[in-house]
């Protein structure tokens, strides 16, 4: 039984999208505010939160590299959606060689940081 409907691989992007949209607009701020003003200014956290010995500890814990991951490839597949478009509205009409060049990346880096993470041990 054919009915005629194409298949689209948008739902998938879109979801992508709004996941990193929401984690961006939720923690970006947060993250932003520890790691560039709160610990290196010496505000509401002790001055070593964020050492060497700490993070390592953090990227080795589970819970820390889901959270890592989630974060990192989360608004790379944001920013990728947000560029594509952007680039729509502003009228360039690139099409696939945009569409690949913008997911691709996010793809790879997603596929770069798994591997960095599994790599740093447990």
């Amino acid at each position: 039984m054919n009915t005629g409907l194409k298949r689209s691989n948008a739902p998938i992007f879109w979801g992508l999208f709004g996941a990193g949209g929401m984690l961006s607009a939720l923690f970006g701020p947060v993250l932003v505010f520890i790691t560039g003003i709160a610990v290196p200014l010496g505000l509401l956290l002790p001055a070593d939160t964020m050492s060497y010995p700490k993070m390592l500890a953090f990227a080795q814990n589970f819970i820390g590299k889901g959270f890592i991951f989630a974060i990192i490839s989360l608004f790379l597949w944001f920013a990728a959606h947000r560029i594509f478009h952007s680039l729509h509205e502003i009228g360039i009409h690139a099409g696939m060689g945009a569409k690949l060049i913008c997911y691709g990346s996010a793809f790879a880096a997603t596929v770069i940081s798994a591997y960095v993470l599994l790599g740093l041990g447990f």
